[in-house]
């Protein structure tokens, strides 16, 4: 059975958030590998490498895992007229619980992507990470990225 395009780019969309869970910096890596992606200012754009070590310097680990669960919704895809590349905006909502930190939302915003197909199969392009809301985010991230992220949250 074929997968349709939007059902492709939905599984890349839910890929990203299970690695991002997971701990698997390889697999995010993978799949921004083509990439460019925007993250919030003062970090601005990186591509290919720089993403996969920016993920890495970003993010607590808790034995390997971020204890984190990231749900994307209300995910809106349309493919271009010569199905070789698609817009996709989505929104994320991300819960966290630690041992010494309650489940609970701790920033909600929204992806504004581009895939491209190349050789048949469809691929991440470009990324925008908005920030809409942001909760508690010291056992997410290092205190001076969460810093930075705030600002840019309010701005």
């Amino acid at each position: 059975m074929r997968v349709s395009d939007e059902q492709a780019i939905r599984n890349l969309l839910f890929r990203y958030m299970d690695a991002t869970d997971a701990g698997d910096f390889e697999t995010r890596a993978d799949l921004f590998a083509h990439a460019t992606v925007w993250f919030p200012e003062p970090i601005g754009a990186r591509h290919g490498a720089e993403v996969a070590e920016l993920f890495k310097s970003r993010q607590r680990l808790y034995d390997g895992i971020p204890r984190t669960t990231h749900l994307s919704t209300n995910v809106i895809i349309e493919i271009d007229d010569d199905a070789q590349g698609a817009k996709v905006q989505s929104r994320y909502l991300v819960l966290q619980e630690t041992p010494d930190f309650p489940l609970q939302p701790i920033i909600v915003g929204r992806y504004h992507d581009r895939f491209a197909r190349v050789d048949g199969a469809w691929r991440f392009a470009e990324r925008r990470f908005l920030i809409d809301l942001i909760g508690e985010m010291s056992a997410h991230q290092e205190a001076g990225i969460v810093a930075a992220t705030a600002l840019r949250a309010t701005t």
